[in-house]
């Protein structure tokens, strides 16, 4: 966890009204009177949940305009529950990973009240089965009758994860996949095991999700799930603390305008993680800028026009 301390930033005409503004808070710290050309308080911290890749992506992505707007943004790193709770609390402003209906759902029920949803920014988060892209496969019923193709092997990540335990009480008996060897592996394995593959040409199936870099890094796609028994497609929110519209009206117009296509999502992150390895995310994140040169652009012209 990195953990940042957020600038103060009072403005005060008497000494007694610079003691009533010290005592208001916002987003953790002291209110801040110094604001941005939009009315935007210039402060701003991001909480992102540790690991969740989608969610550092578009983090560090909104870190990076910001900054060029002359905000000053800390990205603070919390497991999930840690961050809702720090959002209702008010010591986080804002954060990019909410999923729902599903996944965040119990965190919505517990901190709606003093919460407020910003909008969707993403709307095809899913758990997939997925094969190289020119693979005789169409379905997941077609493991069962033609798995010889991928070696009759379903290779998976860890085995706590919840795309794990779905497989094998979802996936498997609705589809008939007894006769499968579903490896249960980890995560850099599975992808060492793709990225293999695909190198010498070999069919091959593996679990995945929705976003993941690897669809930008490698020739691969979904097999249909006919059934449903992955589950439907979830949309990624963003969330910020209460007063958040009130204290960021600018920021507010842009976000209700975000959007990260697939092609545009998956390249940061494989940008990001893959070719940076994680280790420059906010290089990867001005590049990704660099290289999409009319995103923002685009962004603010939209909010301009709602």
């Amino acid at each position: 966890m990195r953990v940042h301390s957020r600038p103060l930033a009072i403005a005060a005409t008497t000494a007694t009204l610079g003691l009533l503004l010290g005592a208001c808070s916002s987003g953790g710290s002291d209110a801040a009177a110094e604001t941005t050309p939009g009315g935007d308080q210039k402060n701003l911290t991001i909480g992102v949940h540790n690991g969740w890749d989608e969610g550092i992506a578009a983090s560090y992505l909104w870190q990076a305009i910001l900054a060029d707007e002359g905000y000053e943004v800390d990205l603070e790193t919390a497991d999930p529950g840690i961050v809702y709770t720090g959002i209702a609390g008010g010591d986080y402003d804002v954060n990019f990973d909410m999923w729902l209906p599903i996944t965040h759902a119990d965190y919505l029920e517990k901190y709606g009240d003093d919460l407020e949803q910003l909008g969707s920014w993403y709307d095809d988060a899913r758990l997939t089965i997925a094969v190289n892209e020119d693979s005789p496969l169409k379905t997941i019923a077609d493991l069962q009758a033609q798995g010889d193709v991928v070696g009759n092997k379903l290779v998976g990540i860890e085995s706590g994860a919840g795309l794990t335990r779905i497989t094998k009480d979802e996936v498997i008996p609705t589809y008939g996949l007894d006769d499968i060897d579903f490896v249960e592996s980890s995560t850099p394995a599975m992808l060492a095991e793709l990225s293999g593959a695909i190198d010498d040409g070999r069919d091959v199936a593996v679990t995945l999700w929705r976003p993941h870099w690897a669809y930008d890094a490698f020739p691969i796609r979904d097999l249909e799930d006919p059934e449903g028994a992955l589950g439907g497609a979830e949309s990624i929110e963003m969330v910020g603390r209460t007063d958040f519209g009130a204290d960021y009206p600018q920021l507010t117009a842009w976000l209700a305008k975000f959007t990260l296509d697939d092609e545009q999502l998956f390249a940061l992150e494989n940008l990001m993680f893959n070719e940076n390895g994680g280790k420059d995310n906010e290089g990867s994140a001005a590049q990704w800028l660099t290289d999409n040169p009319e995103f923002v652009t685009d962004l603010k012209a939209a909010a301009e026009k709602a």
